[in-house]
């Protein structure tokens, strides 16, 4: 019986978690997944960039999450900025919920000074949510000692919902220091895949770091940088705080996170010009180890194409990788 109570247990909070508790999937490589951090990253890297990322939560929970992503971005210098196009899907209890999106995003870049850039950024998102009413178990469904036998008498009511978001930020940043903000859900559009209205309640992610340089790169050395960092996400009662740091020398970077009494978070990537790895780990250091053991592990791809040179103008933002 406990096998089934947990099951029934999963099952429910990822049906009726609206309810108690929204919140968004988040990514804990926050920099190799830019644009869904921020819309304002658009184009920041100048030439064209992919970037993927694959997150499994929780893999030895029976219903656990896995978030997949996959965007583009280039900057196009007659239009004073960039265009990305990101994509993501999410999997609660093994497909029992799936919400798919797709957004097209504008950045706007504009020099302040000579040593100061902005960047604007807002996204059009479609979604689509889907419940697998086949996947889910109900309580008149189970026999006090065979378990699950019985056929429910509960009947599927609805199981899609389709509907328009949108989403805007900014980044300011100068040449060893950044900082941004982003408003996810600005429409708050109803998520409800049953009777009823359940609006997607808005998600605020604010964000800041610097590059400080350990020494100087020369033809014998690679220069060694040091870049701290601090993200905080808010959305109705849920908030996330997240502080660290990540050390780069050469080719590889390795960081080390802590989330507010949840998670230590590690990292470790190699990156070149035109490509990147990386992968980081979640330690769970609260309560939910119980239950969730062993963390969640994350993946990240990048590819960064060759382009035309520069504006001479493009300004850099010097963020992390991973």
């Amino acid at each position: 019986m406990k096998k089934i109570n947990k099951i029934l247990i999963v099952f429910s909070i990822a049906l009726f978690s609206h309810n108690i508790m929204a919140q968004d999937p988040t990514f804990t490589q926050f920099y190799a997944n830019p644009l869904y951090l921020n819309p304002a990253f658009a184009g920041s890297n100048g030439c064209p960039r992919f970037a993927m990322n694959y997150r499994n939560e929780w893999p030895n929970l029976s219903g656990n999450y896995v978030t997949t992503s996959a965007s583009y971005d280039q900057y196009f210098k007659n239009i004073s900025g960039g265009i990305g196009i990101l994509a993501t899907n999410d999997q609660q209890g093994k497909g029992t919920i799936q919400t798919s999106m797709l957004g097209l995003i504008y950045s706007y870049h504009v020099k302040i000074n000579r040593k100061f850039t902005m960047m604007f950024g807002a996204r059009a998102s479609w979604y689509q949510k889907t419940l697998d009413w086949d996947k889910l178990t109900f309580g008149d469904m189970i026999d006090g000692r065979r378990g699950f036998i019985y056929q429910t008498s509960d009947l599927p009511r609805g199981g899609k919902r389709g509907f328009f978001d949108a989403s805007a930020g900014f980044v300011g940043f100068s040449k060893n220091f950044y900082f941004g903000f982003a408003a996810h859900h600005l429409n708050e559009p109803n998520e409800s895949m049953i009777i009823g209205n359940s609006k997607l309640p808005m998600r605020f992610t604010g964000h800041m770091g610097a590059e400080i340089k350990l020494g100087k790169k020369s033809r014998y050395a690679n220069a060694t940088s040091i870049m701290p960092n601090i993200i905080y996400q808010y959305q109705q009662s849920f908030q996330e705080l997240c502080i660290g740091t990540y050390v780069k020398h050469g080719v590889f970077t390795g960081g080390i996170w802590f989330r507010n009494k949840d998670a230590f978070i590690l990292s470790i990537g190699i990156s070149s010009k035109n490509f990147k790895i990386g992968y980081s780990y979640d330690v769970t250091v609260s309560k939910l180890n119980n239950g969730t053991s062993h963390g969640s592990h994350e993946i990240s791809l990048g590819l960064n194409l060759n382009c035309k040179a520069k504006p001479q103008t493009f300004r850099t933002i010097s963020c992390p990788s991973f």
